[in-house]
């Protein structure tokens, strides 16, 4: 399963060269993670509510050629691997025309909001697992 998103570059995302900032790109990755997650049927702020958090325990990326203010983007996301406990996500950002513009993945562990202990998803959430699991099976 791939979700897309279309972004809108902003003025205010693009550094003096008038390409997207490089750190943006982990912005536009949280905004397709998010609809990933929206389009399984969570809301990210729903597991807040619990007081567990999902922080990035791992982040990388690939720059392949820039995308400048007012063109159009799209983020590709989809669960890369997944364990019960750690999650990756893959993304690839194209630009307008397509073209593969930067490729990454996330990494993620979920916590107790309160101390950051580690918790499994597989047994907090066993929703949120199932629905990872099918997600994992239909990407093959």
């Amino acid at each position: 399963m791939k979700v897309t998103t279309p972004i809108k570059v902003r003025y205010q995302e693009t550094d003096q060269m008038g390409v997207v900032y490089h750190a943006n790109y982990l912005i536009w990755f949280e905004i397709g993670r998010t609809a990933f997650i929206e389009e399984l049927g969570f809301k990210y702020h729903e597991m807040e509510g619990k007081g567990v958090v999902s922080p990035v325990v791992d982040a990388n990326i690939q720059f392949k050629h820039p995308i400048r203010y007012g063109d159009d983007a799209y983020v590709e996301t989809w669960l890369e691997k997944y364990n019960g406990i750690r999650t990756t996500y893959g993304y690839q950002i194209l630009d307008q025309d397509g073209n593969v513009a930067v490729t990454g993945e996330t990494q993620h562990v979920i916590v107790k909001k309160e101390n950051f202990r580690p918790l499994s998803l597989k047994k907090q959430f066993p929703n949120w697992h199932e629905a990872y699991q099918n997600a994992l099976e239909s990407a093959q």
